[in-house]
């Protein structure tokens, strides 16, 4: 993926030192380019991340030396067990070599390539970063993982060039793959999904060892830190957040950038033209409108003030000339169906969502049908899927009200929806429920089997969800058009122009 991409920086390189020279940095290259690895002690590294306040670059934004404390508070010596109380003693008589590190280079989003771009162009900055974690908490147990083809090769090499004990695990390809439990449930072998319980990684992670996990340009930043010392890499940014990020901008255009940099000034640097709004921190993000564009400033504190996010540093324009109720309509619809099916807010909430949307575009619906679907189940989720969902779609109603306007009273704004908003490729494996309306009799089976994608319309008869069917109601869908009594329902094939299958 990263050689579709194209990489560049505003105010110097950092994270893409070298990118100008190489394509890929190899071991002798990266020492040239960044030189020897330095590995300060646990006390010292927390100092330098405490000092640059460091935060972590996935989304949630984490201050790292947390996250590092957090996990040295679980690893103790044997020696040190003995000095815990006895109901203690069973849970945390563990050594250091226990712990381990976690790159989460899981970029299940669509829109997002900066971590793919440093896996495979600068895997062995990514690897310092996390041998400096891995070196303060006395392990070597290290894993990253991974789900673009391209990257796991990267990294394997990087590895063996080291000849590192560090290990690749492969994730599958999904939104919610990047999620931190979902991570460490792939990496012990389980179903790689949320667990549904909040779960500490600190405390409980891969193989139930105290884990410390972050994302791919946090071990990076870390790296170059420690090669520059704190004064060095707070030259760049602003005084409350040093230091560049890594941005993606429509998903083929990846930059580095010091915090404090106006939004602006991003998007004129990749030639990105006037739009009808842009979304900021993925699709869990928010989205700005022109004047808010206008006066942003890339910064958790810039963002803010906006009504924006930083996020994990997705930044997607939406061109002119595409229906913006039609798009944001379209990624509700992919983010329902992305879900892992394991609460009411997803399995029920999500899709309603996707219907008060879908309502509001052909003018039968009413923005207080989305705020009140998109409000049901909020912070009660089994992981944050919704309520990053819910955001995204909220944010969208502020943004596109003119827009909206325009569909609540002529049903349509007269503008196609082109799909711009990146979304994965189609492999014809997706499924939609289809109805066969030769046949329906509306007996009403279907939507009491499958609710999550079928209800009734006042006259008993079935409203599909035009969504893919997802991966945990393959079964039940399967049961449903098995037993519809007029054989009126099929699952047809979500690519464009594929035949209907029954199934």
């Amino acid at each position: 993926m990263s050689s579709t991409v194209t990489v560049s920086n505003i105010g110097g390189p950092r994270l893409t030192l070298g990118f100008d020279r190489f394509e890929r940095l190899d071991l002798d290259r990266h020492l040239a380019v960044h030189g020897k690895l330095y590995a300060p002690v646990l006390d010292d590294l927390v100092k330098l991340a405490e000092q640059v306040d460091m935060r972590g670059r996935g989304g949630a934004g984490f201050p790292f030396a947390r996250k590092l404390l957090a996990v040295a508070a679980q690893i103790t010596s044997p020696e040190g067990a003995s000095e815990l109380l006895p109901g203690e003693a069973a849970d945390r008589r563990r050594s250091h070599e226990d712990a381990v590190v976690v790159v989460n280079g899981a970029e299940g989003e669509p829109g997002s390539s900066k971590d793919k771009v440093l896996l495979t162009r600068a895997p062995h900055l990514v690897l310092d970063g996390a041998v400096i974690a891995a070196t303060a908490l006395g392990t070597q147990r290290i894993v990253v993982a991974v789900e673009n083809d391209e990257a796991a090769r990267s990294v394997r090499a990087a590895i063996a060039e080291r000849a590192m004990p560090a290990r690749v695990v492969r994730l599958t390809e999904r939104f919610i793959s990047g999620e931190s439990g979902s991570v460490i449930r792939a990496i012990n072998g389980e179903t790689p999904i949320p667990p549904g319980v909040k779960v500490r990684a600190s405390e409980s992670g891969v193989d139930g060892f105290p884990t410390l996990l972050s994302n791919t340009e946090t071990f990076a930043q870390l790296a170059v830190l420690t090669s520059l010392g704190p004064d060095l890499y707070a030259s760049a940014g602003t005084e409350d957040e040093p230091g560049t990020t890594l941005l993606t901008i429509g998903g083929t255009r990846v930059v580095e950038a010091p915090y404090g940099t106006p939004l602006q000034t991003v998007l004129d640097h990749c030639d990105v033209p006037p739009s009808q709004g842009v979304l900021v921190g993925g699709y869990h993000g928010m989205w700005l409108d022109p004047q808010a564009v206008s006066r942003a400033v890339l910064s958790r504190k810039g963002m803010k003030a906006v009504g924006g996010t930083v996020g994990a540093g997705i930044i997607l324009p939406l061109s002119q000339g595409t229906c913006p109720l039609g798009e944001v309509t379209r990624i509700a619809s992919y983010l329902a169906a992305q879900s892992a099916g394991q609460c009411g807010p997803c399995r029920l909430g999500l899709p309603d969502v996707v219907r008060t949307l879908t309502a509001l575009s052909d003018g039968s619906g009413s923005i207080d049908d989305v705020r009140r679907a998109a409000g049901i189940g909020r912070g009660r989720g089994a992981c944050s899927h919704p309520d990053g969902t819910a955001k995204f779609v909220l944010s969208a109603v502020d943004a596109f009200g003119a827009d909206i306007e325009m569909h609540r009273y002529g049903g349509s704004c007269g503008l196609p929806v082109f799909g711009v908003l990146p979304l994965p490729v189609p492999t014809g494996a997706e499924g939609r429920v289809a109805i066969d309306w030769s046949r329906c009799d509306g007996h009403g089976l279907c939507a009491y089997l499958v609710p999550e994608l079928i209800q009734l319309d006042r006259h008993g008869f079935p409203v599909v969800l035009g969504s893919d069917v997802p991966s945990w109601m393959e079964r039940d869908v399967q049961r449903a058009v098995a037993m519809c009594p007029a054989l009126a329902l099929r699952v047809t094939s979500s690519m464009p122009g594929a035949s209907a299958r029954r199934s």
